[in-house]
C-alpha cells in the first residue's frame, strides 16, 4: 500500500513545516527493519497519519501500534503540547504523541534512535504524502467534514471518531465525498466491535423479546461546568494555533475551556453529550432493528435542561428528548448513570445492555441461544482491525459511512428540538425538516470564508 518516500510529493515549504525531528524521520520508512512488523511486508501495510493529538488519541493510537501491517508514520495537531486535557496530568499535543509512536518503535525494534514518525501542525500537508494510505480523525467534531472530504480528495481511507459530524448537512457531505473518491470510512463507534453488545442487538434483531415497541437510551451527565455569563477572554497560549483550531467554526474570543477536551460543549464544535454518549447509545440500540424505516420522522424535546444564558458552554447539561423512527418505534434518550446502556422493550418483554451485561425479562430471552437460522450481524472484535482489513480488502467496515451519518443525524435532531423547546417533523428520505423554516437552519452551520472551498 505505502509508497517510496521519493514519490511523497512534499515541497520544500510542506517540509519545513513539519517539526526538525518529524522532518528529519520522513526518511525512517525506506529503511524499516522486518523485525518491525513481523510477517508483514512493506507492501502489505497500511501507513497511517493520526490527526489530532488530544485525549482520545491516547486510547486511538496504541490500538494503531499494536497492529503489524500498520505504520503510524505522522501526527498533527495544531497544538504543540501542553497540559489542559481531560486530566491536570495529560500533556498532550503533537510533539508528546509523535515522541510517544518513535519510542514505541524503538522499543519494539531496539533501535534508540528511531525518528520514523514527523509532527505537522497542518492536516493538509499529511493529506499531500503520497506514502500515507490512511488518516486517522481525532479531532473536534466541527473539523470532521472539511477533513473527510479532503482525505477523500487526495485518495486516502478514512478512520473518523465519533460523532460522524458536526451537522446533519456535514454528515451528507461527507457521504458524498466517500462514495464519490470510493474510500473506506470506518465510524469510530467502537460497541459495534464488542461482542457483548453484538449479542445483544442479534438477541433483539431475532425476536426474543418480540416486536420492538420502544427503546430507552442513556447519555452521561457533564464532566465539566464551564464559565458562566460575564466570563472573560484569555490571551492564546504560546505553541498554540488559535485560528487553526477554530478553522470553519465563527470567530470567537481565545479561552482555556474553549479548546481542547472541553470544546464538546459548546454547540460552534460539537453537540455535547447527546453527539458523544449518544453517538454510542442510539447506534446500538437502531443497529439491533431490521434496517428497513429506521430514519426518523419526528423528535420531541422532553424538558431538557441546559446552563445560564450567556455561559461559554451551551450544549445541554441534562439530554431528554425522544424520537420516532418510520417503523413506528420510539426511542427516549435521556441523561442517567452510568451514561451507556440500552433498553429494548417488546411485546414479548424487553432486554438492556450496558457496559458489562445483558439482562431480560424474561430471564430465558438474555440466555438464550442464537441458532443457525438466526439472523447474524457482521462481526468484528477490534474496531481498528476492521478498518484496516476493510482498506485492503476495499469492503465496507462495520460501521460504514452511512451509519454514522444515520446515527449522527438522529441525535443533531435531538438537540435542535431541546434548543428549540419543540416538536420537529423530519423526512428521513430527504433528509429535510419539515414546515420549520428556523430548525431546518440548524441543519447546517455558518462556515469561515476561507475554508468554504474545502467542502467541495
Amino acid at each position: 500500500m505505502n509508497k517510496t518516500l521519493t514519490e511523497t510529493g512534499l515541497t520544500r515549504r510542506n517540509f519545513l513545516k513539519c517539526s526538525a525531528v518529524g522532518a528529519v524521520s520522513l526518511c525512517a520508512p525506506l529503511f524499516v527493519p522486518a523485525s518491525l512488523f513481523g510477517k508483514s511486508a512493506p507492501s502489505n501495510r497500511i501507513n497511517v497519519g493520526v490527526i489530532g493529538c488530544g485525549n482520545q488519541s491516547t486510547v486511538d493510537i496504541p490500538e494503531w501500534l499494536k497492529l503489524d501491517d500498520c505504520q503510524v508514520v505522522a501526527v498533527c495537531d495544531v497544538n504543540k503540547a501542553s497540559y489542559g486535557y481531560k486530566t491536570p496530568k495529560q500533556f498532550l499535543g503533537r510533539d508528546p504523541q509523535r515522541d510517544f509512536v518513535n519510542r514505541f518503535y524503538a522499543n519494539r525494534t531496539g533501535n534508540a534512535g528511531w525518528k520514523g514518525c514527523a509532527a505537522c501542525t497542518d492536516f493538509r500537508d499529511v493529506l499531500r504524502r503520497k506514502d500515507i494510505d490512511a488518516v486517522a480523525i481525532i479531532t473536534p467534531d466541527h473539523w470532521h467534514a472539511i477533513m473527510t472530504i479532503q482525505a477523500a480528495k487526495a485518495g486516502k481511507d478514512i478512520y473518523c471518531q465519533k460523532p460522524l459530524s458536526l451537522t446533519v448537512e456535514d454528515g451528507q457531505m461527507m457521504v458524498k465525498a466517500v462514495r464519490r473518491y470510493g474510500r473506506i470510512l470506518q465510524t469510530g463507534s467502537q460497541w459495534r466491535s464488542n461482542k457483548l453488545i453484538r449479542r445483544a442487538c442479534e438477541l433483539v434483531r431475532n425476536g426474543r423479546i418480540g416486536t420492538v415497541r420502544s427503546i430507552e437510551t442513556q447519555v452521561a451527565y457533564n464532566n465539566f461546568e464551564g464559565p458562566g455569563p460575564g466570563w472573560k477572554p484569555m490571551p492564546v497560549p504560546e505553541g498554540f494555533d488559535y485560528d487553526m483550531w477554530l478553522g470553519p467554526a465563527p470567530e470567537a474570543p481565545y479561552h482555556a475551556d474553549r479548546c481542547l477536551y472541553k470544546f464538546r460543549f459548546i454547540h460552534d464544535y460539537s453537540g455535547g453529550q447527546t453527539t458523544n454518549f449518544g453517538a454510542h447509545s442510539n447506534d446500538v440500540a437502531v443497529w439491533a432493528l431490521e434496517p428497513k424505516n429506521t430514519g426518523v420522522v419526528e423528535v420531541e424535546d422532553l424538558g431538557a435542561k441546559f446552563p445560564p444564558e450567556g455561559s461559554l458552554f451551551n450544549t445541554a447539561t441534562e439530554v431528554a428528548f425522544r424520537v420516532k423512527l418510520a417503523n413506528g418505534v420510539e426511542i427516549v434518550c435521556k441523561t442517567q448513570k452510568p451514561g451507556f446502556g440500552i433498553r429494548w422493550e417488546g411485546t414479548d418483554g424487553w432486554l438492556s445492555v450496558g457496559y458489562n451485561k445483558i439482562e431480560s425479562s424474561p430471564a430465558a430471552a438474555a440466555e438464550s441461544e442464537l441458532g443457525g437460522s438466526d439472523i447474524r450481524l457482521p462481526v468484528s472484535d477490534d474496531h481498528f482491525r476492521d478498518f484496516i482489513d476493510a482498506v485492503k480488502a476495499r469492503r465496507d467496515p462495520i460501521e460504514p459511512v452511512e451509519d454514522g451519518h444515520r446515527t449522527a443525524t438522529l441525535c443533531h435532531l435531538g438537540n435542535i428540538a431541546m434548543r428549540l423547546r419543540r416538536k420537529i417533523q423530519f423526512d428521513p428520505q430527504k433528509e429535510i425538516i419539515k414546515n420549520d423554516k428556523e430548525a431546518s437552519a440548524m441543519l447546517r452551520t455558518s462556515v469561515r470564508a476561507k475554508w468554504r472551498r474545502y467542502l467541495r
